[in-house]
């Protein structure tokens, strides 16, 4: 089969999700999110097709289209889920270029199923994509398939983004499989990260580990040139405008509003992970009760934790730990119809976030690290009413860009976060919207969509020579 798509988007997960229809049927709705919305009109305009798993273990798909969208599915078994997607990536990937936070599995069995999911991966792209065609490769999950393509079809662009943080040398040295990873992304001709410094870790560890030449952030390789280049992801903001003016989304602020009283409202919005530092955050605002700073009825803390991987006995612990926080706050220092902390696991539409989003006072990001963290932008996105403060952890990669308008912490620091909070509650309207306007004004002028044209522009147009490449030994350390 070869549908000769021009433009080809390779990643763990299709853009659609699985929904029952008005008929009782199966049928398939887009995904929310930022990704989906500035790739999905590319991919319109240059007969694009996705390629991605549909969600179901076990379940061989034919492709199809939805939303104006080719849509090929790759077929993952139950013990590839576990292996591959629960083991490598969410097991010893994610941990280990979060900082090890937690700490990383290394398991050779988890590593053979990544291997094999990666490869068919590669193996359905290389089919999809005709002659000369533009594939961009989406995250960690895929990192081996660059390489793998490059094999089977050397006239493809091929570019390739990681959603999360990179690590520096020190951590990625543990990596058993570090050379593979490697060489796995050097098939690119593009590959994107977050920030610079992790743009500049990918290139010292192609120099140390590779004995790579390279020229600032250009590595050579395999008589290639591969750049390694910083595009920071952003928000949909011309859906979030849709979304704020909306009757429905207003009122829906208002009653949230109404149902706290008086009081002010701080909000969380993550996934249940253990990387965001739902219980830093939570220990400090408790301490505040404790200390005689806040009030019960003074203030309240709504903090949302989305399922997340929930087979993965990491994240089973964790969420046992935070309710177990939540019920000791409550009994501490709530009262009768008035409880400090709302603490809601569960998944939440567009509209009710962007609800939260109107309504709260205060907005507390304080991830413990974090590739870049959309949700401190679309926060500012809403605000158009210039009103609000952002709490957003030095740790994560949005803090380069709001850190003119943002209370930074140190997320660690339980006594700076308790101070950074109250900072944030006291802030007078002038000042909030001083800084929110300068949050705003970054956030709207580097929106999804100047990133994916920013990548997809970098990879289209061939490498430009910076001067001879500097050989690996030139350098130390």
């Amino acid at each position: 089969m070869s549908l000769g798509s021009e433009f080809v988007v390779v990643a763990n997960r299709l853009p659609v999700d699985r929904i029952t229809g008005e008929d009782g049927e199966p049928a398939w709705r887009r995904s929310p999110g930022g990704l989906v919305s500035a790739i999905a009109p590319v991919m319109r305009r240059r007969q694009g097709t996705w390629i991605g798993w549909a969600g179901a273990p076990g379940e061989e798909l034919a492709p199809f289209e939805e939303d104006g969208m080719a849509l090929v599915p790759v077929a993952q078994s139950a013990k590839e889920v576990e292996l591959y997607y629960e083991g490598f990536s969410n097991a010893t990937l994610w941990p280990l270029y979060h900082d090890v936070v937690a700490p990383p599995v290394y398991d050779r069995s988890m590593w053979d199923a990544y291997v094999g999911v990666n490869e068919r991966f590669a193996e359905a792209a290389a089919k999809v994509a005709s002659e000369g065609a533009i594939v961009w490769v989406q995250d960690y999950q895929l990192q081996l398939v660059p390489s793998m393509l490059r094999e089977l079809r050397p006239d493809l662009r091929i570019g390739f983004f990681l959603h999360i943080p990179f690590p520096p040398l020190e951590l990625f040295w543990q990596l058993p499989w570090r050379r593979q990873i490697l060489e796995g992304l050097l098939g690119a001709d593009l590959v994107g990260f977050q920030l610079p410094g992790a743009a500049a870790n990918f290139v010292r560890l192609c120099r140390r580990l590779l004995d790579a030449r390279y020229v600032k952030q250009d590595v050579h390789w395999d008589d290639r040139v591969v750049r390694a280049r910083a595009f920071p992801i952003s928000v949909d903001v011309g859906e979030l405008n849709d979304l704020v003016v909306r009757p429905d989304v207003q009122e829906r602020a208002r009653e949230i509003r109404g149902d706290l009283g008086d009081a002010t409202l701080l909000l969380g919005v993550d996934r249940l992970d253990y990387t965001k530092g739902i219980t830093q955050r939570l220990q400090a605002f408790g301490e505040l009760f404790g200390d005689g700073n806040l009030k019960p009825g003074q203030a309240v803390f709504v903090q949302i934790a989305t399922p997340s991987r929930e087979r993965v006995e990491q994240y089973q612990l964790l969420r046992e730990e935070i309710e177990q926080q939540v019920g000791r706050i409550n009994g501490e220092y709530g009262e009768i119809g008035f409880p400090v902390v709302h603490y809601l696991h569960s998944s939440y539409d567009r509209a009710e976030l962007t609800a939260l989003y109107l309504a709260a006072d205060v907005m507390v990001v304080t991830p413990l690290r974090d590739g870049m963290n959309l949700v401190a932008k679309e926060y500012v996105a809403c605000r158009g009413d210039m009103r609000g403060a952002l709490v957003l952890s030095e740790f994560a990669g949005a803090a380069a860009e709001l850190k003119r308008g943002a209370f930074q912490v140190n997320p660690y620091d339980i006594d700076g976060l308790k101070g950074t909070l109250l900072a944030a509650l006291d802030a007078d309207p002038a000042e909030q919207a001083r800084r929110m306007r300068s949050m705003r004004r970054r956030v709207i002028e580097h929106d999804v969509d100047r990133w994916a044209r920013d990548f997809l522009s970098e990879l289209e147009n061939p490498a430009r020579p910076q001067g001879p490449p500097v050989p690996a030994s030139a350098l130390e350390g």
